[in-house]
């Protein structure tokens, strides 16, 4: 037996033995940073301190909390809980640990302390670090310990390239989550030498198999340039907030790359990457307005008057209206029972398609809804990209909804009815789109035909900057083609839309001419949604007079050079009552960033000739005096 032992089993047995007196602990590797379009830091790493106590060297537990809890904050009988509930856990001499992410004074408190209380450590750790704070946090995410749930399904997901184990920070959201695999690095470990029961021995020289073991050092993650651009990343958010508004704002660019994203109110993702206290949490999650959900593609809300862009196309490319067409278009509309209103009183009196969409008529829609019906509706608009998911590399995207009677039957069971036509042609009803969504829509209108896949990781980059892959711009569909609907538009009827999308920005009479920005070419639509029914009589009462959520959700959408885009921008204000004062402003100041940063020549440009207008203007009146 002893023979056998030693020569048939003796090699297995050595190595189980060598494994058995081997300790190993995890070092976190740092994650890799996320980087702007020009290389500026958006999201990196800040070293930190973390105190563990070792179950081995204590010999009165009670006693040690009672001296540590003062200093870092923690009650004695929550410090000896977390000490039991490890033991059960992770083994009796497991090391077990008290507190991350001290501050100096904490950490040099504990360090005095050390010599009164056998087994306390204080460690060197890496933190994560968010720079830009609440800005743009739902965009970037947070990251935080595995939960026990997490780790069959991650184990599982990453089979063969990672092993999680309980203690390892993860993602939980954003691109945090989603590059997960790519920016996690690989964890180093440190080998310690214990006895038969798990304990530290003190023996200085780990040898395995006839080789001194040494420190594994961990491996950085790669890094993520992104399609963000800081600068605007910060103005958008500044105004936003400086605004006091609820909703989200995302800019994008033509090709899809997307600049700014901002989801308001939002949180301070540092709290998390420190362990988030049960007070900040609890006040997370009970904020009426969601602040850990992303709006840019989670939220979903009828896009109100933002939609008659759509409405415009379909009903000149179905020859219903052509752009010499005069429709007159009252204060309202009676269909059926009911009485349809417009947002104007008085109503718009004889119009043509340009000034519908400069002065936002809801009974020139009406009639449009009424002509064209809601099969063809969809059929156009949601090549658009309305009803759909976009594609984004981003986790619980929402697909908003562009209904159609089959629809209707399969959801609710029930026949599309002829009124609904109405309510959908002016963006109500059942009608329903996140701000990325329109986004896509109206850069595809502005572009005339093109459907981009929106994407915001521009990049992954190892450690010596070199590409390992990279995303690249995608047309997912062409309008001026026949679509799986049977459809196409022709350029010639985008020209016409976006006329008209210019008129409401520079037009007289247009409902965002105060968007206006000389020499930046903007076209745009605003967009009012109610966010429940009023009595007639109550209709045009003032917005701001009541509660804060019976108030109408404002949305502004435009894209600009008008005749050939290189940015779009859509912007949802919760409960501000209005598109052009709502989420109107927050717009115009992007642009003008925009324009001064990539165009300033424009700028200029237009500066100069509004100078050199106005000079002649008051030579002309001074003579005629």
């Amino acid at each position: 037996r002893l023979w056998y032992l030693q020569i048939i089993e003796g090699t297995e047995l050595r190595e189980f033995s060598e494994i058995n007196r081997i300790k190993q602990i995890k070092n976190q590797a740092p994650r890799g940073l996320m980087l702007d379009r020009e290389g500026r830091v958006l999201v990196e790493n800040r070293p930190g301190f973390e105190v563990v106590l070792n179950p081995q060297y204590v010999e009165d537990l009670s006693e040690i909390a009672q001296m540590i809890a003062p200093i870092i904050g923690i009650e004695k009988d929550k410090l000896i809980q977390k000490f039991e509930r490890s033991k059960k856990q992770n083994g009796p001499y497991a090391q077990v640990k008290l507190k991350d992410n001290l501050t100096r004074d904490e950490v040099f408190r504990l360090k005095r302390l050390r010599l009164e209380a056998p087994g306390l450590e204080v460690r060197e750790t890496v933190l994560r670090s968010y720079p830009l704070k609440e800005n743009g946090s739902q965009l970037f995410g947070y990251v935080g310990e595995i939960s026990k749930k997490q780790i069959p399904s991650y184990n599982q997901l990453y089979k063969g390239k990672i092993v999680f184990e309980q203690g390892d920070i993860v993602g939980k959201s954003g691109l945090e989550e989603v590059l997960e695999k790519e920016i996690r690095g690989t964890d180093g470990m440190q080998l310690l030498q214990v006895d038969a029961h798990g304990r530290e021995t003190f023996s200085q020289t780990l040898d395995l198999y006839g080789e001194q073991i040494r420190e594994i050092e961990s491996t950085p993650g790669y890094s993520a340039v992104l399609t963000i651009d800081k600068a605007l990343q910060e103005i958008a958010y500044h105004h936003f907030s400086q605004q006091q508004r609820i909703g989200g704002v995302v800019a994008m660019k033509a090709n899809g790359e997307i600049l700014a994203w901002v989801s308001s109110p939002s949180f301070d993702p540092n709290e998390f990457a420190s362990g988030i206290s049960p007070q900040i949490w609890g006040k997370l999650i009970n904020d009426q307005f969601k602040p850990l959900r992303n709006k840019v593609i989670q939220d979903y809300f009828a896009p109100g008057s933002t939609f008659k862009a759509f409405m415009a196309m379909t009903s000149l490319q179905e020859k219903v209206i052509t752009p010499q067409t005069i429709i007159n278009c009252p204060g309202s509309l009676r269909f059926g029972r009911r009485e349809y209103h417009d947002h104007l009183k008085g109503g718009h009196g004889n119009i043509t398609v340009y000034e519908a969409l400069e002065r936002s008529s809801n009974v020139f829609f009406y009639k449009m809804g009424i002509a064209l019906g809601i099969e063809k509706m969809y059929n156009y608009i949601s090549t658009l990209g309305i009803g759909q998911r976009t594609g984004i590399e981003l986790p619980n995207e929402n697909s908003g909804l562009m209904p159609s009677a089959a629809w209707k039957k399969q959801a609710i069971g029930e026949e599309w009815q002829p009124g609904e036509n109405l309510s959908s042609a002016i963006g109500q009803g059942f009608v329903l789109a996140t701000p990325l969504q329109l986004a896509v829509a109206y850069n595809a209108i502005g572009t005339e035909g093109q459907v981009v896949k929106p994407f915001v990781v521009k990049k992954v980059v190892d450690h010596e900057g070199k590409t390992v892959r990279e995303s690249n711009p995608l047309v997912v569909r062409d309008l001026t083609q026949v679509q799986k609907t049977g459809i196409k538009v022709d350029s010639s009827t985008f020209k016409i839309v976006k006329d008209g999308l210019r008129r409401v920005v520079q037009g007289s009479r247009g409902t965002a001419r105060f968007v206006n920005i000389p020499g930046a070419d903007i076209a745009g639509k605003t967009g009012t949604t109610q966010v429940m029914g009023f009595a007639a009589n109550d209709i045009y009462s003032k917005c701001e007079n009541r509660p804060i959520l019976q108030r109408h959700h404002g949305w502004f959408v435009a894209f600009a050079p008008a005749n050939n885009p290189e940015i779009t921008i859509a912007a949802l204000a919760e409960h501000s009552c209005h598109g052009s004062s709502g989420a109107g402003p927050v717009v115009k100041e992007l642009m003008k960033a925009y324009f001064e940063k990539y165009h300033p020549e424009l700028i200029a440009d237009a500066l100069k000739k509004g100078k050199a207008s106005a000079t002649q203007e008051q030579t002309t009146n001074s003579e005629g005096e």
